[in-house]
């Protein structure tokens, strides 16, 4: 008799269907585990062996044969250990096949036979839903499944506690969803003293979704500014919060099981290297920019990281996810993230300064600032020069809207954007203007004659790159949304112009 479980490997965030085949046959004694296993599930063995054997089972003096069908995908993780006992359960009759058969499986055993949490349980629930499976994963992981629709799920605690399910003598809880508890966001606007110019560019950043680079010296406020980003986006719609969910899931990162409701913050360090930004390593782990996915990535001191590490943000700007290219894999994940990006002007910091700049000044700040390639700042929508508050005025400066008072006109213009793309484009699913490109955005541009002839004045003049028009256009139309105006008109225009053109400082 052949045993048959199934189990999910994990290809980037999609599950993959795994039969577990365990066989007890005559022979020398042996356990063993084929079908391209890492090592993690090789010595899934010795777990399984010492979590049945504190349940007072002792394997059989037989050959045993572990098959995971395919045996051409790659196996990595502990998340096998739960699906190969329940194998040899059933392969010793202890339990049912036909009642086990019918579940998806996945968590990893304690050597007392607890059952330990894993990643990819929502990913794997949403799998089995749509195989019309249940799902028996560890208790921890519970609160996750459930986001699963119409499915049937079992959380036990430990191996002792579901056999005794499958025997009648306990009854598993159906576990409950759990939700992230709100943040109204502990950072506001108000709090940010002048700098309103950055504060209206912020405001339209976050209405249609654009990318933007901040620049000034050491604290004229740019990380104050963008740590208060995600105050002003409307949480997650529920589609894209099962997404993002998932994603964190599978890198492991779900606090709690819980679903993730507010549009993730990623800030790394610059010191970050290419793999942890956009993503890698031998088992092709979803990096900084997948992790952003419907959220904002914050790059500090933006000509600090190396070259290779910031060029390879080219392709998820452009296109919205990122392709991992190995010798052992080959995945692509989502990565639709806003990037807010800060620097100063030169190395010191102080360019304008008359009284700090170096002597170097400007080769300094020319030098500095070749560090951003010219392809990278094409794709940034628009840049915002950040001056320095003097000590001076800071005192008598207050701000002059909360971050609740934005939020409603973001969330209204992006409303607005919604409702005319699904009305101009019904079988597109992007819903932002930084997305739209070719047939959605001829859909949705409405330019007044002047402010056709200001931007075409300034490409030519300027030498403007077909990409730099496209997203001049772009900003043109959020700017029109928050002025509730169906036509670009042309002071839509100009300060659109204004925001991409304010870039160097010398």
């Amino acid at each position: 008799m052949v045993a048959r479980i199934n189990t999910v490997a994990f290809q980037g965030i999609e599950p993959l269907a795994i039969d577990v085949q365990v066989q007890i046959t005559t022979g020398l004694p042996s356990f063993s585990i084929v079908g391209l296993p890492d090592k993690a599930v090789a010595e899934s063995r010795e777990r399984v062996r010492a979590a049945l054997h504190s349940l007072g089972l002792a394997l059989p003096p037989k050959r045993i044969i572990v098959n995971l069908s395919p045996a051409d995908i790659q196996k990595e993780g502990s998340h096998y250990d739960l699906p190969i006992a329940l194998g040899l359960l059933v392969a010793l009759e202890v339990l049912p096949f036909e009642e086990v058969h019918r579940y998806v499986a996945l968590g990893e055993l304690a050597l007392d036979g607890r059952i330990s949490p894993v990643s990819g349980v929502l990913p794997a629930a949403l799998h089995a839903a749509s195989q019309s499976q249940g799902l028996i994963c560890p208790e921890a992981c519970g609160k996750e499944a459930a986001w699963a629709p119409d499915i049937d799920i079992l959380a036990p605690s430990s191996l002792l506690a579901l056999i005794n399910h499958f025997k009648g003598l306990q009854i598993l809880p159906p576990p409950t969803p759990g939700v992230t508890e709100d943040n109204p966001g502990a950072f506001d606007l108000i709090d940010v003293k002048g700098q309103e110019t950055a504060k209206r560019a912020l405001e339209i950043a976050a209405a249609g979704g654009h990318n933007l680079l901040l620049m000034g010296p050491p604290g004229a406020g740019k990380s104050m500014l963008a740590v208060r980003l995600p105050g002003i986006l409307p949480p997650l719609e529920p589609e894209e919060a099962l997404e993002v969910t998932m994603i964190h899931s599978i890198a492991g990162r779900l606090p709690e099981g819980t679903l993730i409701k507010q549009r993730p913050y990623r800030d790394p360090h610059h010191s970050a290297s290419l793999p942890a930004l956009v993503g890698g390593g031998f088992k092709a782990l979803p990096g900084e920019v997948t992790l952003a996915h419907r959220g904002v990535l914050f790059l500090d001191e933006l000509p600090e990281f190396s070259r290779s590490t910031l060029e390879s943000l080219r392709q998820p700007l452009e296109t919205g996810q990122v392709t991992i290219a190995r010798a052992n894999a080959h995945i692509t994940y989502p990565a639709r993230f806003q990037l807010i990006a800060a620097m100063n002007p030169c190395r010191c910091g102080y360019l304008d300064d008359v009284a700090k700049a170096c002597s170097r000044a400007p080769k300094c700040a020319v030098d500095y600032q070749a560090k951003i390639s010219g392809p990278l700042l094409d794709r940034i929508d628009f840049h915002v020069f950040t001056p320095a508050v003097k000590p001076s005025e800071f005192m008598l400066l207050s701000g002059k809207e909360s971050t609740a008072t934005i939020a409603e006109r973001v969330a209204k213009a992006r409303l607005h954007q919604r409702q005319r793309f699904l009305k101009n484009t019904p079988h597109s699913t992007i819903r932002l203007n930084a997305e739209a490109s070719g047939k959605e955005l001829d859909a949705i541009l409405q330019l007044d004659e002047e402010s056709q002839t200001l931007l075409n004045q300034a490409a030519e003049k300027l030498k403007f790159s077909a990409r730099s028009y496209h997203r001049i256009l772009r900003v043109a139309r959020t700017i029109a949304d928050l002025g509730e105006s169906e036509t670009i008109r042309k002071i839509d225009m100009a300060e659109a112009l204004s925001l991409r053109l304010d870039t160097l400082a010398f």
